[in-house]
């Protein structure tokens, strides 16, 4: 069995793409939530349009 296999993951807040443990994360894993530099840039565009499309339909 690989160790890779035993690492912890989450789900990226942007691309919604699993992703596994890193040792530079290992002081505050708890508070990653992106998967990398350019998803947790992209995060206001993103939820811009979440927000839009929320919005959109309480409107209805």
């Amino acid at each position: 069995m690989h160790k890779k296999l035993l690492l912890p993951h989450k789900n990226c807040l942007t691309c919604k793409k699993d992703f596994l443990w890193r040792k530079k994360w290992q002081a505050n894993w708890q508070h990653v939530l992106y998967c990398s530099e350019r998803c947790r840039r992209n995060k206001k565009s993103i939820d811009s349009s979440i927000n839009s499309s929320i919005n959109s339909s309480t409107k209805s």
